[in-house]
């Protein structure tokens, strides 16, 4: 069974920047797939990026690409996600998601695990 845990959500300014972690259980972290999902208030979760086993392809929604970045550290059984230039429409319950497997896919349903969510709020 697979457990993930996010962290680094909080409150900032828009223009600012904050780096979310997924600390994640199991074994052969580098298999996994893993990424992000987005839940603002009175709409869909959302497609926000994701990243091979290995670290070798990133994938990112539209509306955050150039201003975030995806990582993982295998060694830390750790995902982060590095958020610049915030904008108040950033603004959500963030969910670090897992996979199995190679592919990157960006439909909620193709994640067999998640985490309970952690909050970025960005104030205008």
């Amino acid at each position: 069974q697979v457990q993930l845990a996010e962290s680094g959500g909080g409150l900032v300014q828009a223009g600012g920047s904050l780096r979310l972690s997924c600390a994640a259980s199991g074994r052969t972290f580098s298999s996994y797939t893993m990424g992000w999902f987005r839940q603002a208030p009175g709409k869909e979760r959302e497609f926000v990026s994701a990243i091979r086993g290995l670290g070798d392809r990133t994938f990112y929604a539209d509306s955050v690409n150039g201003r975030f970045t995806i990582s993982r550290d295998n060694a830390k059984n750790t995902l982060y996600l590095q958020m610049n230039s915030l904008k108040p429409e950033d603004t959500a319950l963030y969910y670090c998601v897992l996979r199995e497997g190679t592919r990157v896919p960006t439909t909620m349903s193709e994640y067999d695990y998640w985490g309970q969510g952690t909050q970025v709020t960005v104030s205008s």
